[in-house]
């Protein structure tokens, strides 16, 4: 597997393609081992570097934009949550998907229109929130709204929650799952789904799966393998390197050492 994979060029989605366009095109045509790879930026700074890196496109996650505005994941005002990914999409040349967690309580339209203006290139909308899983049909159709108001500029990652906000069950996974499709998602993303699971998704599903890599846990290519298109990894990248930032900061306590 490689970081740009045998994917499609911008040309594949049509002369003059917006970034939405572009980056719905990474999703398709990858061999079941060459996963999409997102790796996730929480500011300016780490989206170049993981766009120098070679990354095709990234995928904000709300925890680690969260942590580095200094709040807990889910507590971050939306405002400061579209300016700091409008921040991201300005440093970058390629395509930001971000995770929007579930749309702040804004209506669908208010919510396409915010998008649109930050220059996103997809959002991920998750349909559970403190008090469990939202009713499957109503976020469907608030869904389908938001997809109405955005067209096919920004790709739709619909989050399923099951696997977090509920008990987990597959039946209800596949049902919410093709609610959204249905909808006009352009993905889903079952949320720490198990690994196992993945096949049967895969096949009860026609849109691009969605997978978190996470530590201790299957490669992306084994992920891919099993049936999803597009690897993504929440806080882990944030977190990894918030210890790294640690250990530099222990050093230099204790004898004012930068660590080569």
């Amino acid at each position: 597997m490689t970081r740009a994979g045998a994917a499609p060029g911008p040309g594949a989605a049509g002369a003059g393609a917006g970034p939405g366009r572009v980056f719905r095109a990474l999703h398709h045509g990858r061999a079941p081992g060459d996963p999409l790879v997102l790796p996730g930026p929480w500011d300016a700074a780490s989206a170049r570097v993981l766009a120098e890196a070679g990354f095709p496109a990234l995928a904000t996650p709300s925890a680690g934009v969260a942590a580095s505005l200094g709040y807990e994941d889910g507590r971050t005002p939306a405002g400061e949550m579209f300016a700091a990914v409008a921040r991201i999409v300005r440093a970058v040349d390629v395509p930001v998907s971000a995770d929007l967690e579930g749309g702040y309580g804004l209506p669908a339209r208010e919510l396409a229109a915010r998008v649109l203006d930050i220059g996103v290139a997809g959002v991920n909308l998750e349909d559970g929130d403190a008090d469990g899983l939202r009713d499957a049909g109503a976020h469907a159709r608030w869904l389908a709204e938001f997809r109405a108001a955005v067209g096919g500029e920004v790709f739709l990652n619909a989050r399923v929650d099951t696997y977090v906000r509920g008990a987990g069950d597959v039946a209800e996974t596949v049902r919410r799952a093709r609610l959204y499709a249905a909808a006009g998602a352009d993905g889903v993303y079952p949320l720490k789904a198990p690994p196992d699971v993945l096949p049967v998704l895969r096949a009860e599903v026609d849109v691009p799966l969605n997978a978190l890599a996470a530590p201790g846990g299957p490669a992306p290519a084994e992920l891919g393998r099993l049936g999803a298109s597009r690897i993504t990894y929440g806080p882990h990248l944030h977190r990894r390197a918030t210890r790294a930032l640690r250990d530099i900061a222990a050093a230099l306590r204790e004898d004012g050492t930068v660590p080569g």
